[in-house]
């Protein structure tokens, strides 16, 4: 498997994009996954990003996009969220990417006023609908676990019946490993995604917070859970380093240096990576 980094890692300094892409690629990073919205950078930013990778030869896996409101109870914001995801999937087709990592939002009030199942039905509708737009481009969707108590697709159980109910090959799963930490998901839980996963995360965290730590920071024990991707075979695939905030920012390279580090020992020990 690939090992690629999010270059949201490096927005804490900065710089350019172009200065953030040569570091991953002179890390000794495989691949890149590409954190920015098409509605705030223009055509020649896009092409920069796409040119600069090219010239890095660090290919773009993944581009991460959060759409909150593809869950909102109004229509018109669902509306201009799939029309926004739509401009991610066409970005990511402009970079040569396989997958759009995308973010589901929240129950709001408690599950209250709203029911929750609407909520699921609207993510689920609009996902599908976002699906076929995907496939005729080439590419998969990867929705991301996330841990948190109101989040739709906060556990496995629940990510698979989300993948089960939407029914289309170009929808998948994003495994965030410290994530299925914090949801207290064990290793072998992994295996019901079998043949529905796309793409995976990798961090540390306390065991108890959202951390983006670079991995051996924090106390997730990895092996059972690269052990467990690794039974996935999943074609292609990549994992990808997410960081976010160095608390020296002025050591951003070393803290990118380190989780680099220690994700290729892990994953050499799980024999994800020559």
């Amino acid at each position: 498997m690939k090992l690629g980094l999010i270059n949201s890692a490096w927005a804490q300094t900065g710089g350019e994009t172009a200065r953030g892409i040569e570091l991953t690629r002179s890390i000794g990073f495989d691949s890149i996954d590409i954190f920015a919205d098409p509605l705030d950078i223009d055509v020649r930013e896009r092409k920069s990003i796409r040119d600069e990778c090219r010239r890095a030869g660090l290919p773009i896996i993944s581009v991460a996009c959060v759409a909150l409101g593809l869950v909102d109870f109004n229509p018109s914001v669902r509306r201009f969220h799939v029309d926004r995801v739509r401009a991610y999937l066409e970005m990511a087709y402009e970079f040569e990417a396989r997958n759009v990592l995308l973010v589901l939002g929240e129950y709001i009030w408690r599950k209250e006023v709203i029911p929750p199942t609407d909520q699921w039905n609207w993510g689920v509708e609009e996902v599908r609908a976002l699906g076929y737009y995907a496939e005729t481009l080439g590419l998969e969707i990867a929705l991301e676990l996330e841990p948190f108590d109101l989040s739709l697709l906060n556990n496995i159980d629940h990510m698979k019946q989300f993948l089960d109910d939407v029914d289309l090959k170009s929808v998948k799963a994003n495994l965030d490993v410290s994530h299925l930490a914090l949801a207290g998901e064990p290793a072998e839980a992994i295996d019901r995604l079998h043949g529905k996963v796309a793409h995976v995360h990798i961090s540390d965290c306390d065991g108890k917070v959202h951390g983006d730590l670079p991995p051996g920071r924090g106390v997730v024990d990895f092996s059972g859970y690269l052990r467990a991707i690794k039974r996935l075979d999943i074609p292609d695939a990549a994992i990808s380093v997410e960081l976010e905030y160095s608390p020296e920012p002025d050591r951003i390279v070393e803290w990118v240096t380190e989780a680099y580090q220690s994700t290729a020992r892990l994953m050499r020990d799980a024999g994800l990576r020559g």
